[in-house]
């Protein structure tokens, strides 16, 4: 499995992470935009997620809920403000827990050889305080579970569709 790499320089609103993925471009384009495959990878393991909203075009919003083992709910969402299959998306996201502060996150799946693909995502923050909370939150932790979890489910698409 491959690594995933953080870039958070200091003193900058951005955090860029990126991963490459054992699958082909455009199946990993629909898993990450099918309201039918997110809550197989979307969150840490011990949450699960429930797709409140997914309208996946230009304008189109999203929510999505974490739910622990307790029935503790915890809620995200934003706007799809571009969808350029299969190559980026991008959006906003917010964490209902921390209203009022909204980032601007970009997609971007390159196709590498071998039928892999590279994930870029680049969040920009509204201030590099509101970056570093987030990095101070876990979130490199839990990031990193989702997309572990995100490369089991491709593993299991691809041999689905062999």
């Amino acid at each position: 499995m491959t690594k995933m790499n953080l870039i958070a320089e200091p003193g900058k609103q951005e955090i860029r992470v990126t991963r490459v993925f054992d699958a082909p471009r455009d199946l990993m384009f629909k898993a990450y935009t099918d309201p039918g495959h997110i809550s197989q990878w979307w969150g840490p393991r011990n949450l699960t997620t429930v797709i409140d909203k997914m309208e996946v075009k230009a304008g189109g919003q999203w929510r999505f809920i974490n739910r622990d083992q307790q029935g503790n709910e915890f809620g995200f969402h934003g706007v799809y403000h571009a969808i350029v299959s299969p190559e980026r998306i991008v959006s906003t996201f917010e964490f209902e827990g921390t209203p009022g502060h909204v980032l601007l996150e970009t997609a971007v799946f390159e196709s590498l050889p071998d039928g892999k693909t590279r994930l870029t995502v680049s969040s920009v923050f509204q201030s590099v305080e509101d970056r570093d909370a987030m990095l101070n939150s876990g979130m490199e932790k839990g990031l990193g579970e989702t997309w572990d979890r995100f490369a089991e489910l491709l593993a299991t698409l691809k041999s689905a569709s062999l």
